[in-house]
């Protein structure tokens, strides 16, 4: 059975690998969980993922200024006495929370379960709404409004797996208003149907000591309304406890309770009809009640589907916890209402009166009820009256039976009842016949039910009314303004929140340097119309986009100097806004007939103005005040997304200034590349290319953990590093290894000793060859490229992973790899494939579609990944390569191989020179010749066999001469009488750049021509 309110429970919620157990580790790996987890629950999840709640890490807060005494303290503490000894010996733990989430009271079942449980669980103070204790009973019956079960693993703390828990929120009988929520907790294995019943009635007994302390005003109506028996006999049939609650759920409920607040703050008499969101129509009848002392006031009820004729009544015990407020002297009847207040908030009476005396029998009364006068004051009940019953008698089928409960629902003057007066269940005999005979019960079936929804003064209804509206605007604003961290978007929430909560239409100027995230110097010549709303369109404002100039007597102006709102209750009267511009301020005065003007002022910083306009009725000084209210809030929402637009803009424009400008010259790949920044902040990621000797090219992609400016400084270090390393000739793991010391060096120099959040940092390194056509490439805890082959097919090269840098003590490992002609190398960061709604490996196969086009060239290649593969926000920055590469014609390409003997010199530079002149390059062949004449003799002289000698015709002539001997070369400066000493020193002047290559085995010297310079 589900009561209303509740949702049905899954089954398998014990861990057993079926249940909500491997259902939250499957939600908390990012996995889709559609089925087996209640709505409720799976929501809870998901906004404690987004708020980036840890499991495993929660830290509940402790307040230290809650109120021990408050008013929801003092109705709860008798309940909870009486919970405590109806759980006595058990592992129940009890607690009363107040409407942020705060623990005010705690009780338990077993004494010694305050000295063995965690202080959260024991000390009053801490904290559990959700958005810091992530889904709990308590947090949850506030997110939810209604009565909440939580077991096992669906909690979202690790630490509360082995609980399950109840909860109810508990309201405020007359405003309706959560006051507090009750929760008991207790093993799983501890779960009984009763503790359903248990909670929904203390929540009840605490409903009806806060009804007790209501003012004498409410109080008097409250007595007069019990006491008349509520109107015409014609519409005195009732209902039983709950009942309006089961009937409506509480959207419902609060939809009814809206529109009996318009009637009482209206004085509105007669009956309504409301039409609900499921189409069923509720009439509302409205009554007026005045109290012996003069308080005249309406109470609301609503007419709902009367019970079967002939039915006994059954009156629900609340009317003992009521009998302050009710005039004992005037004898119940079936004209007698019976009143509860909580979450129905009835008043019921039907057919005879049945209800339990002294001694767990039962009894009948008679006659009719009148109202209470001033020459009728009422008189206290004896003790021991029939009207003192033992426990609550409710509907059960076809009989009246009465339960025990432990939520208070005695008379507040009573002691507990006996533990041998607490009988489980107790038929009750219907009592006689109430005199009127046949005819009285066939006329009185006739009409149906009703339950009380609100009663009130129409005056203070209508205070009441106003100042709720006003408190619901603000809780929307907290809510709906500053969800983005987006200046203009944030301007939009607060006029969509404003109209038409407050007004019907709504302008926000700002300033432009505000627009782009700094401090306007003249915020007032600097206004720009940036948002107008409203409830219809086409009205004569100046447009968004325009600038807009405020003379020096309109609202306008005068909140921005004065720093408050200002209030033009008839625009019509208001000589400074008429005189701005008496031809647009007459077309719009056929629209608007109000204005509030407030300043967006936060932390000292002028913002700009909201202006709010109403067409039908003046703004009063309450409207003023709440304008206010909402540009306060609004424009601290406004500055946070000025200052983060600010931040986000610097550290893009030194991403940009660190990242390269422009590709080099190089005629090994055909290279394009894209670099889109994260939507809420910027990261580290960084690209690069860089010609290296005898004609390759080296293409870097990295990745620095985190955002903002720290990373994007942290990356250009990387970058610079990563760029020189390779610029000498190092191999791709040997790059890694120089890098992964350089981390680890910049978190050992932290100031802090904390680390720069530099550990993690990853790196790709490909190395091509375009004489070889052959690709080294290594990779530091970096996704792997992709290779896409002339044939269409695409590969992940079997590349080892490599430790992220920064950890230090770990090799790196580099594979070679073919790349034939026209295959396309695609080298990306994680922000590409990684993203929390999905699958890597779906990922990849969609980026290996994207990029089984070949025909494509590099640059269009990029385009459809980033338009397929990418996330539509990326929360991580993505930095694409793609390099088509190319190989060297091997006509450009002349090599020998000889001995270590000098007579060999002569022959190669003649063969050399033949090679430049069929390339045309006769006026390089002097340089040339005496480039290759003194590395060859230097080889022979000072390295060892074999020598090689390799000249490349590509964008500059290269000269490169090879031994086996890793003897580095140095330059120096001979001086006039040195023998020697002067060979390098000739190369470095011949050429326009030289330098030393090492290999496995050997090394080599190159010198590069420019053959521009020839």
């Amino acid at each position: 059975m589900v009561r209303s309110g509740e949702e049905p429970r899954p089954t398998g919620r014990a861990t057993d690998g079926t249940g909500p157990a491997s259902l939250r580790e499957l939600f908390l790996q990012g996995e889709p969980v559609e089925t087996g987890v209640r709505t409720s629950i799976l929501d809870s999840w998901q906004r404690c993922r987004n708020l980036g709640l840890s499991p495993d890490a929660l830290d509940l807060p402790y307040r230290e200024d809650f109120d021990p005494g408050g008013r929801i303290v003092r109705a709860a503490v008798p309940v909870l006495d009486r919970l405590q000894a109806t759980f006595a010996g058990s592992q129940v733990n009890i607690s009363v929370a107040d409407a942020n989430g705060t623990v005010l009271l705690r009780r338990f079942g077993d004494p010694s379960m305050a000295r063995s449980l965690p202080d959260i669980q024991v000390v009053p103070g801490f904290v559990f709404a959700e958005q810091v204790a992530g889904t709990n009973g308590i947090g949850l019956a506030l997110a939810e409004r209604q009565l909440i079960r939580v077991y096992g693993a669906e909690h979202f703390a690790e630490r509360s797996q082995q609980n399950a828990c109840v909860a109810l929120p508990v309201r405020d009988p007359l405003s309706g208003r959560i006051e507090g929520v009750l929760c008991l907790g207790y093993p799983r294995g501890f779960e009984r149907p009763a503790l359903g019943v248990a909670i929904r009635r203390a929540a009840e007994g605490i409903e009806r000591r806060l009804l007790g302390q209501s003012s004498a005003r409410e109080r008097a109506l409250l007595r007069t309304y019990l006491a008349a028996g509520a109107g015409p006999a014609g519409l005195r049939r009732g209902v039983e406890l709950d009942a309006l609650a089961n009937e409506f759920p509480a959207r419902d409920q609060a939809i009814l309770r809206e529109k009996a607040a318009e009637l009482i703050s209206g004085a509105q008499r007669g009956a309504v009809e409301v039409t609900l969101p499921d189409g069923r129509r509720v009439t509302l009848v409205s009554r007026p009640v005045t109290s012996g002392s003069g308080v005249q006031g309406i109470a609301i009820e609503a007419l709902l589907p009367g019970p079967p004729a002939g039915e006994p009544l059954v009156i629900p015990h609340q009317t003992d916890e009521l009998s302050a407020l009710t005039a004992p002297a005037v004898p119940l009847s079936a004209a007698r209402p019976a009143i509860t207040l909580p979450s129905g908030h009835l008043a019921a009476s039907s057919g005879p009166l049945v209800t339990t005396d002294g001694d767990g029998g039962t009894s009948g009364s008679g006659g009719t009820a009148g109202p209470v006068t001033p020459a009728e004051p009422p008189t206290p009940a004896e003790p021991g009256s029939a009207r003192t019953p033992a426990g609550p008698v409710v509907a059960d089928g076809d009989r009246a039976t009465t339960q025990p409960t432990a939520d208070g629902d005695r008379s507040l003057s009573e002691p507990p009842p006996a533990e041998s007066d607490r009988t489980p269940s107790e038929p009750a005999a219907a009592a006689a016949g109430d005199g009127r005979g046949p005819a009285g019960e066939h006329s009185e079936a006739a009409f149906p039910a009703r339950g009380l929804v609100m009663l009130g003064e129409p005056q203070v209804g209508a205070y009441a009314l106003a100042a709720r509206r006003r408190l619901e605007l603000l809780s929307e604003a907290s809510t709906r303004i500053g969800t983005t961290l987006d200046v203009r978007r944030t301007a939009e929430e607060l006029a969509e929140t404003a109209a038409p909560g407050l007004a019907d239409f709504v302008t926000i100027d700002l300033p432009d340097a505000v627009l782009r995230g700094e401090e306007s110097a003249d915020p007032i010549a600097d206004l720009r119309r940036t948002i107008v709303h409203g409830i219809r369109e086409g009205l004569p404002f100046t447009p968004p986009g325009k600038r807009v100039d405020f003379g020096p007597t309109t609202p306008q102006l005068r909140c921005l100097s004065s720093g408050e709102a200002v209030l033009e209750p008839d625009l019509k009267a208001a000589a400074g806004w008429l005189a701005q511009d008496p031809e647009h301020t007459a077309r719009l005065l056929a629209h608007v007939q109000s204005l509030i003007a407030v300043p967006l002022l936060a932390r000292g910083v002028v913002l700009g103005v909201a202006s709010f306009y109403r067409a039908g009725g003046p703004f009063g000084d309450d409207d003023r005040s709440l304008a206010q209210e909402l540009a306060s809030r609004a424009a601290l929402s406004i500055d946070n997304a000025r200052r983060y637009t600010h931040e986000r803009t610097m550290v893009l424009a030194l991403q940009r200034r660190l990242l390269p400008h422009g590709l080099p010259d190089q005629e090994a790949v055909e290279v394009a590349h894209r670099y889109l920044p994260a939507e809420s902040d910027v990261g580290g990621d960084w690209y690069d290319v860089i010609p290296l000797s005898g004609a390759r090219v080296g293409l870097l992609v990295g990745d620095v953990v985190g955002h903002g400016m720290l990373s994007a400084a942290t990356m250009g270090r990387l970058r610079t590093a990563a760029r020189s390393f390779a610029e000498l000739d190092f191999p791709p793991d040997e790059v890694l290894t120089h890098l992964d010391n350089l981390v680890g060096r910049l978190d050992r120099e932290d100031p802090d000793g904390k680390g720069a959040g530099v550990i993690g940092a990853t790196c790709l390194y490909a190395v091509y060859d375009p004489t070889a056509q052959r690709c080294l490439m290594a990779r530091a805890g970096h996704p792997p490229p992709a290779v896409v082959h002339p044939d269409g097919s695409v590969t992940y090269p079997d590349l080892p992973a490599g430790p992220p840098l920064g950890l230090g003590g770990l090799p790196f490992d580099a594979v070679e790899v073919g790349l034939p002609e026209g295959s396309q190398l695609v080298l990306y960061t994680d922000g590409l494939i990684e993203d929390r709604d999905r699958d890597v490996d779906a990922v990849l196969e969609q980026l290996r579609e994207a990029l089984a086009h070949p025909e494509r060239a590099p640059d269009e290649t990029c385009q459809a990944v980033l338009d397929t593969v990418a996330p539509a926000h990326p929360h991580d920055d993505i930095a694409l390569l793609v390099a088509r590469v190319h190989a060297m014609d091997p006509g450009r390409v002349a090599t020998w191989e000889l001995s270590a003997d000098p007579a060999r010199v002569g022959e190669v530079r003649a063969s050399a020179m033949r090679w430049l002149s069929g390339w045309g390059l006769d006026e390089t062949g002097f340089a040339a010749e005496l480039i290759l004449s003194e590395l060859i003799t230097n080889a022979i002289r000072h390295g060892a066999a074999p020598i090689r000698v390799r000249l490349l015709y590509g964008r500059t002539l290269i000269c490169e001469v090879s031994d086996a001997s890793n003897t580095a070369p140095h330059l120096r400066r001979a001086a006039s009488t040195d023998e020697g000493g002067r060979g390098l020193f000739l190369v470095a002047q011949l050429s326009q750049s030289w330098g030393t290559r090492y290999l496995p085995e050997g090394k080599v010297i190159w010198a590069e021509c420019d053959l521009d310079a020839a």
